[in-house]
C-alpha cells in the first residue's frame, strides 16, 4: 500500500468503492497486474461491515474472536499493505459520472463528511463494491429505544465491543440471525430466544447446493452448536409482532406465523428484553449504478441487484461491480468476484493475459456459492402477509413519521399504487435515509390491492447524490478541486 501523502497521478486506471472483501480482492489483484489503483471507502479502516474490527484504541486482544473467516480478512490485507494501493479512507462517494473517455467519482472527505470537502478521482475504470444494508419490516413499537439492527447490533459488537443490551431477542429472518445469535452470547449478553420468520426445511430443495457448498454447513453447525451451548432456544416459523415498553425495549411479543407470514391469532406469547435485533435480509447497495443506469435484477428474496456478465461488468462498459451489489452472498463470494473483476479489468485495460485456467476455477466457485445465494434468498423470502403485523398508528416511514394509516389511505383515497406515487402524497421516503429503512415496506403496501407483485421491492430510483452532500462541497466542484489524500490509518 502507498505510504505517500498524495497520489503520483492524476489519472488512474481503477478506481475501487467499498474496502470490504470485494472491494480489497479486486483492488490487490488489479494491482498486482500492474494497475494503479485508488481504494475509496467512507470508513477510515479496512474491512467493510463483514469484518468491521474495534479501533486500536478499544485495546481489544483478540478482534479475531468475533469473526468466522478471519484468516480471509488477513491474507487480503497482507496483500494491500505490499501493494500499489493509493488507499483513500474516510471518502464518501456521492457520485459517478462519465468525464469524456473516464470516469470522474466525487466524494466528500472525513469521517461522517466531517471536513466536508469535495474530492474528484478519475480513472479509466470503476469497481463497485458497495456491500448491502439491513432491510426492515416495521412492526409496532420498532421506533423504540432499544430495538436495533441485527447487523446494527453485530456492528455495536464488532467496532466497539459494546452490546446492545443485556437480555436480547434476535428475530427477523435469514442466516445472519444465527450469526449475530452466537457473537452476542459469548459476548456475554443473555439471548432469550432466536424468532426466525421462515424456516430451515426450504434448504433441502436444493440439495446441489448445499452439498456443493460445504464451509456453509460448517458455519451453520458452528452456530448452531453456540446456541446451544448458551442455551438460545430457536423459534422458526414466527415473528416480533409488538414491542413493549415506554421509555426503552421491556418485553416482545411474538406470534407464530403461517406459510405467507401472517399472525396466527392468538399465538402472541411474550419474551422480556431490554433490546431487540432485528432484521429481515440485506438489500443491495446499488444507487450509484442505476444512477448510471445499470441494468438490474430481481433477486430470489425480490430486492433488487446489479445485472453482471461472466467478468463481473456492469451492463455500462468499464463499470463493474462485485460482492453484495450484484446478490447478497457473503465474504467469499465477495472475495472470489473481486478477483474475477480484477483479472477482467486489468485485461481490458493493459492487455494482460487473463489466465484462463485461474478465471475457470474462480468462474466455477463463484457459481457454486452464487447457487447457495440464491437458495438461501428463496428459504427467507419475506411472504405477502407480513403487512397485518401493522397498527394503523405503527410508523412506517421513521424519518418522516408517516403512518400505515397514511400510506393506506394515500392507496385507497388517493389511487396510489406504487411507491413513487405513496411518496408524493405522504413524504414517505423522503428523509435521511432516502427511502432505504422503509422503501420494502411502502412499496408492499402501495402495490397490495394492485396488480404489481405485493412483496417486491420498489423500482430503484435514479438520484443524483448517492449521500448526503453539503452545499459548500457542492459549490467547490470546478476543476481545480483539490487532489485525494492518501490515508494510511487502520
Amino acid at each position: 500500500m502507498r505510504p505517500s501523502a498524495e497520489p503520483p497521478t492524476a489519472l488512474y486506471d481503477l478506481a475501487v468503492i467499498g474496502a470490504g472483501c470485494a472491494g480489497l480482492s479486486g483492488a490487490v489483484t488489479a494491482s498486482e497486474l500492474g494497475l494503479s489503483v485508488a481504494l475509496l471507502d467512507a470508513s477510515p479502516q479496512i474491512g467493510g461491515q463483514f469484518f468491521r474490527h474495534p479501533a486500536p484504541a478499544t485495546g481489544a486482544a483478540r478482534p479475531e474472536a468475533l469473526h468466522h473467516d478471519w484468516s480471509l480478512f488477513t491474507g487480503l490485507r497482507r496483500r494491500l499493505e505490499a501493494s500499489a494501493v493509493d488507499r483513500l479512507g474516510g471518502h464518501h462517494v456521492w457520485s459517478v459520472v462519465r468525464d469524456g473517455g473516464t470516469w470522474a467519482v466525487h466524494a466528500v472527505t472525513g469521517v461522517d463528511g466531517g471536513e466536508e470537502r469535495a474530492v474528484r478521482v478519475r480513472a479509466r475504470a470503476v469497481l463497485l463494491a458497495t456491500g448491502a444494508y439491513e432491510r426492515q419490516l416495521p412492526f409496532p413499537g420498532w421506533t423504540l429505544p432499544g430495538v436495533v439492527g441485527a447487523g446494527g447490533a453485530q456492528a455495536m459488537l464488532k467496532s466497539g465491543l459494546v452490546l446492545p443490551g443485556r437480555r436480547v431477542v434476535v428475530a427477523g429472518s435469514g442466516p445472519l440471525l444465527l450469526a449475530v445469535a452466537s457473537s452476542l452470547a459469548a459476548a456475554g449478553a443473555r439471548v432469550p430466544a432466536v424468532i426466525e420468520a421462515s424456516g430451515y426445511l426450504g434448504y433441502a430443495r436444493h440439495p446441489y447446493a448445499l452439498a456443493a457448498n460445504p464451509h456453509k454447513l460448517a458455519e451453520a453447525a458452528v452456530h448452531g452448536g453456540a446456541l446451544l451451548r448458551h442455551r438460545v432456544r430457536l423459534r422458526t416459523r414466527s415473528a416480533v409482532t409488538e414491542v413493549h415498553g415506554t421509555d426503552r425495549v421491556e418485553a416482545v411479543t411474538v406470534s407464530r406465523l403461517d406459510r405467507d407470514w401472517r399472525p396466527v391469532p392468538g399465538s402472541g406469547r411474550r419474551i422480556a428484553c431490554d433490546a431487540l435485533a432485528v432484521g429481515h435480509g440485506l438489500a443491495p447497495q446499488i444507487d450509484l449504478a442505476t444512477t448510471l443506469g445499470c441494468a438490474t435484477r430481481t433477486t430470489p428474496d425480490r430486492t433488487t441487484a446489479l445485472a453482471l456478465d461472466s467478468s463481473q461488468e456492469t451492463s455500462v462498459r468499464d463499470l463493474w461491480a462485485a460482492g453484495e451489489p450484484g446478490g447478497v452472498g457473503g465474504a467469499r463470494l465477495a472475495a472470489v468476484e473481486g478477483e474475477l473483476a480484477g483479472i477482467a479489468i486489468a485485461a481490458r485495460l493493459r492487455g494482460h493475459p487473463a489466465r484462463r485456467g485461474r478465471v475457470r476455477e474462480l468462474e466455477r466457485r463463484r457459481d457454486r456459492m452464487r447457487a447457495f445465494a440464491d437458495a438461501m434468498a428463496t428459504a427467507h423470502a419475506p411472504g405477502t402477509g407480513w403487512p397485518q403485523w401493522l397498527a394503523d398508528d405503527t410508523e412506517v416511514c421513521r424519518c418522516e413519521e408517516v403512518t400505515a394509516q397514511s400510506v393506506r389511505a394515500a392507496v385507497t383515497d388517493l389511487g396510489a399504487r406504487d411507491a413513487r406515487t405513496v411518496k408524493l402524497f405522504t413524504r414517505a421516503g423522503m428523509g435521511w435515509c432516502q427511502g432505504r429503512m422503509c422503501g420494502a415496506a411502502v412499496a408492499c403496501l402501495a402495490t397490495q390491492h394492485g396488480s404489481a407483485d405485493p412483496v417486491a421491492e420498489p423500482a430503484p430510483e435514479r438520484r443524483p447524490f448517492a449521500v448526503p452532500v453539503p452545499l459548500r462541497a457542492l459549490g467547490s466542484l470546478d476543476d481545480s478541486a483539490p487532489a485525494p489524500q492518501t490515508v494510511t490509518t487502520d
